[in-house]
């Protein structure tokens, strides 16, 4: 499908919220997904990242993350200052307004007289973190999380304490998560935490640990592993069409 894209701005608690929107340019209605980015926020490769899924038959909503810390349209650079502001920024917002913005993302699709109102999320790096919280919310029927960090060390978030596991079991919907086996950032002690935990709350989950760095997804940099990343969008797309069902709708 070709797709179209957009500027959104929307409400929450904590002020303006800008969003990327994408569509497939063929009317009709189609299930939403919010696709919450990495530290640096709206870069090149998650627009590309927004646009692939986008154009297999969704709605997808990509907010600024940082939209309280950051002008409106920041994009921080894939390099060691951008990594420090994405890294500051993520522990100076609190937990309360990463779990409003879901909602306020979510409702934003749900309402569009465009879209289904079958809702997924998918998030990478601290997205995916993102995503996982986000799947707390019951309306959301299926998630997929890349390599999401901080998750086994409760570390999102102002106050760097957050309760993600242990609210684990809030999560109704499907689960995907994808982790590198040679990311540091998420290493064996912590993948098999986050597992012990799905399986203590009966959560309904997939699980794949793959040959691949942390950020072997984005398709800049010497990490990117295209062969990997073609695969492992397969499964979030398997996840999305049979949890989320398919678009054009009249």
């Amino acid at each position: 499908m070709t797709i179209q894209e957009e500027a959104a701005e929307i409400r929450t608690q904590t002020g303006p919220m800008r969003a990327l929107l994408l569509r497939p340019s063929a009317g009709g209605k189609y299930p939403g997904v919010v696709l919450y980015s990495e530290i640096f926020q709206i870069t090149g490769p998650i627009r590309r990242t927004a646009a692939l899924i986008a154009g297999h038959g969704y709605l997808v909503a990509v907010p600024e993350i940082y939209h309280e810390l950051e002008p409106a349209g920041t994009v921080l650079p894939y390099d060691q200052a951008g990594a420090d502001k994405g890294n500051a920024n993520k522990i100076a917002k609190e937990i309360s307004s990463y779990d409003s913005d879901a909602r306020t993302a979510l409702d934003y699709l749900k309402l569009r007289n465009d879209c289904t109102g079958h809702l997924g999320v998918m998030g990478i790096c601290i997205g995916g973190h993102l995503a996982f919280r986000a799947a707390m919310n019951p309306d959301v029927l299926a998630a997929a999380c890349f390599y999401a960090t901080d998750i086994h060390k409760h570390s999102l978030g102002k106050g760097m304490n957050d309760d993600s596991l242990q609210r684990a079991g809030e999560i109704k919907g499907e689960l995907l998560h994808i982790w590198g086996r040679q990311d540091p950032h998420v290493p064996l002690e912590g993948r098999n935490l986050i597992k012990a935990r799905l399986e203590e709350v009966g959560a309904n989950y997939q699980w794949f640990e793959v040959n691949g760095q942390h950020a072997f997804l984005r398709d800049e940099g010497p990490r990117y592993d295209p062969a990997l990343a073609h695969q492992c969008y397969g499964l979030a797309l398997e996840l999305f069409h049979r949890r989320l069902g398919s678009g054009g709708i009249q």
